[in-house]
C-alpha cells in the first residue's frame, strides 16, 4: 500500500502546485499582499542589481549592447546564489556573482508552509538604461518542493525532469550534433582545455567546464500541468530509485518537403524510442531504435542508390544504414544504436556500443568522421596530466556484391589510437594512427592490435604487405583567445620520401590536409558561432590494392564524406536566442570522379583498386571527370523541448553539381529543396555532397 500511496502523493502535490506556493519576500515587500508579492519581488530585485552592478571595462571598450540572462535562486535560508550567466564575458559573469553575494538575506519562498528554494531567470539589458525596472521579465520555478505531510523532510521521490536532468551528471555521451558542440567548444577554450577532438563528449567531463543544468534551466517554461511540462520541459518518463535511474522518450523525425525534381514531395517519417539511465554512479547505458521511411531530394536518392549493397536492397541511406523498398520510390531503413559507458575513476572511461565516433576539431575529419553508418566499437578514454589518450576498436563491413560470400557481408576490423597533448593552455597537439585488416588466413581479430600503446604501422609491416592498411596523422589547435582558435589536421596514407617534394604528382603521395578557424560569440554577438574550413585530399588516398582494405564501412567513407581527390571550402554559422536558432552553411568544392566508359580509376572512389590508375605521375586533385560542387543550406527553428532536443524547423537547400563531362546518369543538376519538420535532434544529416 505504501508503494501505491507514494506516487499518488507525488501526483497530488503536483496538481496543487500553483495553489500552495508563496514568493520570496524582498526588503520593502513585507506589507504587500500575496497577489502583489510577485511584482514587488521582481521589481525590487531588478532595481537592486542594476543599482549595484559595475560595468566591466571590457564591455565599455567593446561598446557592448545585448542581453545577459542571469540564472539565480533564493535558498531555503533566504540567500541569493548566482548559477549561470549567459554571456561571452567572464568579467561580467564574475561581476554578477559578486552582486548576488552582496544582496541581503530575505524571507525565502514557501510551499505548503515549508521553506523551499526558488529559481529565476532574469534578463539584464546593456546599456542598463534600457531596462524597464517596473516590469522586469523573470521566470521562476520551485526546487525540492515535494515533502511528506507534517514532516520537514524530502520523500526521496524523483523530482520533475525540468528541475533535474540526471543525464548531466552521468557517464552518458552528449549526442553529437555540430550546432551543440560548436557552443561547447567555447567553454573548453575558456577553461584552458583543448582536448576537444574526440567526440562525442561524456557529460561528466563537460560539467567541469559548463553548467549544463543552468543552461537548460534558463530555457524552461513555467508549466505546472503534466502535459505542459512533458511537452516543453521534461523527459516523457523518468524513474529514479536507490542506486539507479532511467528515462524513456519517444524519438521523432517527421519531415515534409519539395525539391525541383519530378518527385511529388519529399518526406521522412521516423518513430522511435530512446532509453538512457545509470546503475550506480559509474555505469551508464543508452539504447535507441529508429523505424523510418523516407524519400529525399532526388540527388540524395541517387547517391543512396549508388551505394546499394549486395542482396537486392536498393540503397544505403547516407549515415544511417541499409534500406529496403517502400512505397513509390521511397525507402524503409531501421537503425539501432546502444552503448554501455563505465568510468571507474576520473582517469578511465570504457565504452562498448554500436554507434559512431568522431576525431577532429573541424566540421569534417581526415581521421574518423560521422559520415558512415553506425558500427560496433569498443573505446577506452584515458585522461591524466595534460594528456588524453583514446583507443578505439571497430568492427566494419564491406557490403559490395564483389566481396559478398554466400550472401554474407565481408567483415573487416579497424583499430585507432589518438594522443591529445595540451602543450600549453593555448596549444594542443594530437597524434593519430589507425589500421584496417580483414579475416585473412582465419586471423580474425588480430591480437597484435589489441595492444593499446603499440605502433600499428610496424605491426602492419610485420604481418605482410597485404596484412592491413595503416594511416598516420598529426593534428594541432591553437587558441588565440577564448573566442578565437585555429585547428589543423595532416593525414598520411602513403608517401615516398624521394617523390614527396618533386612536384611530379606521384600517385603514392596519398595524404589529406585540413585547416580551419572558429570564432565564438562573433563580433560581440552572444551565441553567434562562426567557422571556416578548408579540406583537401589527394587522389587514391584511403584506397588499397586489396579489395576490402579501403577506409570505408557499408559503402561509405570512415573519414571525409567526399572520400578523396577533392578540395573544398566551408563556411558555417550557428546562432541561438533563447529557444530560437538559425544554422547556415556553404560548401564550395571541386572533386574528380571516374570517367564513364573509361576503366581507369582516377582516385576519387576509395573502393576502387588504386592499381587501376592510368599513370604513376601527373596525378593532381580534381583529375578525371572534374566536377564543381556548391551546396548552400539554411535552417531556422525553435527548440520545443530542451530536455530531449526536440525541434520544430524549416530548411532550404540549394545544390549546384556541375561535371565537365556530363552523361545521362551523371548530369549537371541544380537542386532547390525546401522542407519543414519536427525532429529529436540527436545526430546530423549530412547531405552536403
Amino acid at each position: 500500500m505504501k508503494k501505491i500511496l507514494t506516487p499518488l502523493l507525488l501526483l497530488f502535490t503536483i496538481c496543487v502546485f500553483s495553489q500552495t506556493e508563496k514568493y520570496p519576500v524582498y526588503i520593502g515587500c513585507e506589507n504587500v499582499d500575496n497577489d502583489s508579492l510577485k511584482v514587488c519581488f521582481k521589481s525590487n530585485v531588478t532595481s537592486a542589481i542594476i543599482d549595484e552592478i559595475k560595468i566591466p571595462k571590457v564591455l565599455e571598450e567593446d561598446n557592448y549592447t545585448g542581453t545577459a540572462n542571469v540564472v539565480f535562486y533564493v535558498t531555503k535560508e533566504g540567500n541569493f546564489k548566482s548559477l549561470y550567466v549567459n554571456t561571452p564575458y567572464k568579467e561580467l559573469e564574475a561581476e554578477f556573482e559578486r552582486v548576488f553575494e552582496e544582496l541581503p538575506q530575505i524571507t525565502p519562498a514557501k510551499f505548503n508552509n515549508h521553506n523551499v528554494e526558488m529559481q529565476f531567470v532574469l534578463p539584464i539589458k546593456f546599456p542598463l538604461s534600457d531596462n524597464n525596472q517596473q516590469e522586469p521579465l523573470v521566470e521562476e520555478r520551485l526546487i525540492n518542493t515535494y515533502y511528506a505531510k507534517d514532516k520537514d523532510e524530502d520523500l526521496g521521490l524523483i523530482k520533475p525532469d525540468s528541475l533535474e536532468l540526471l543525464e548531466h551528471h552521468s557517464e552518458l555521451n552528449i549526442p553529437y550534433t555540430h550546432q551543440q558542440y560548436a557552443a561547447l567548444d567555447y567553454y573548453y577554450n575558456r577553461a584552458g582545455n583543448s582536448h576537444t577532438a574526440v567526440k562525442p563528449y561524456v557529460y561528466s567531463e563537460v560539467i567541469e567546464y559548463v553548467d549544463l543544468d543552468a543552461q537548460k534551466a534558463s530555457l524552461m517554461k513555467n508549466k505546472s500541468g503534466w502535459w505542459g511540462r512533458k511537452l516543453w520541459n521534461e523527459h516523457m518518463v523518468q524513474i529514479q530509485g536507490k542506486g539507479f535511474w532511467f528515462t524513456i522518450d519517444p524519438i521523432v523525425d517527421l519531415q515534409i518537403g519539395k525539391d525541383n525534381s519530378d518527385l511529388d514531395y519529399t518526406y521522412n517519417n521516423t518513430r522511435g524510442i530512446q532509453i538512457q539511465g545509470a546503475i550506480g554512479k559509474k555505469l551508464s547505458f543508452y539504447t535507441s531504435f529508429f523505424e523510418s521511411q523516407g524519400r529525399f531530394a532526388e540527388y540524395v536518392n541517387q547517391y543512396a542508390e549508388s551505394m546499394a549493397p549486395a542482396g537486392g536492397n536498393p540503397a544505403i541511406i547516407p549515415g544511417r544504414g541499409i534500406a529496403k523498398e517502400f512505397g513509390d520510390g521511397a525507402y524503409d531503413y531501421p537503425v539501432a544504436e546502444a552503448y554501455l559507458s563505465y568510468s571507474p575513476n576520473k582517469t578511465f572511461n570504457f565504452q562498448f556500443g554500436h554507434g559512431k565516433n568522431f576525431i577532429g576539431d573541424g566540421y569534417r575529419s581526415m581521421f574518423m568522421s560521422d559520415a558512415a553508418s553506425p558500427y560496433p566499437y569498443f573505446k577506452i578514454n584515458t585522461t591524466f596530466w595534460k594528456i588524453k589518450y583514446t583507443n578505439t576498436w571497430l568492427w566494419l563491413r564491406d557490403v559490395r556484391p564483389e566481396v559478398t560470400n554466400d550472401g554474407v557481408f565481408r567483415t573487416k576490423y579497424m583499430a585507432t589510437h589518438y594522443l591529445s597533448w595540451n602543450v600549453t593552455k593555448k596549444l594542443n597537439i594530437g597524434l593519430f594512427e589507425s589500421v584496417i585488416w580483414e579475416d585473412s588466413n582465419d586471423r580474425g581479430f588480430d591480437i597484435n592490435y589489441l595492444n593499446p600503446i603499440i605502433f600499428y604501422r610496424a605491426i602492419e609491416f610485420s604481418t605482410g604487405s597485404r596484412g592491413g592498411n595503416a594511416i598516420i596523422g598529426l593534428s594541432g589547435k591553437y587558441k588565440f583567445s577564448d573566442r578565437f582558435s585555429m585547428y589543423t589536421q595532416l593525414m598520411i596514407d602513403e608517401f615516398s620520401t624521394g617523390e614527396i617534394f618533386s612536384g611530379d604528382g606521384y600517385w603514392g603521395n596519398k595524404n589529406g590536409f585540413q585547416i580551419g578557424a572558429k570564432y565564438h560569440h562573433a563580433f560581440g554577438v552572444d551565441n553567434l558561432h562562426l567557422q571556416a574550413e578548408f579540406n583537401a585530399v589527394r587522389p587514391y588516398t584511403y584506397s588499397h590494392n586489396e579489395i576490402i582494405l579501403n577506409y570505408g564501412h557499408n559503402n561509405q567513407s570512415m573519414a571525409h564524406l567526399w572520400e578523396s581527390n577533392f578540395r573544398e571550402f566551408i563556411l558555417i554559422g550557428h546562432y541561438t536566442k533563447d529557444r530560437w536558432y538559425a544554422n547556415a552553411k556553404m560548401v564550395l568544392g571541386k572533386k574528380g570522379f571516374d570517367i564513364a566508359g573509361d576503366p581507369a580509376s582516377y582516385g576519387g572512389d576509395i573502393y576502387r583498386d588504386y592499381t587501376d590508375r592510368p599513370s604513376d605521375y601527373g596525378n593532381e586533385i580534381g583529375q578525371g571527370n572534374t566536377t564543381n560542387i556548391f551546396v548552400g543550406d539554411l535552417q531556422v527553428g525553435y527548440v520545443v523541448n530542451p530536455a530531449v532536443n526536440l525541434k520544430l524547423f524549416g530548411g532550404f537547400t540549394y545544390r549546384n553539381f556541375n561535371p565537365e563531362n556530363p552523361t545521362p546518369t551523371f548530369d549537371k543538376t541544380n537542386t532547390t529543396w525546401v522542407n519543414i519538420g519536427l525532429r529529436t535532434d540527436v545526430f546530423d544529416w549530412k547531405f552536403d555532397f
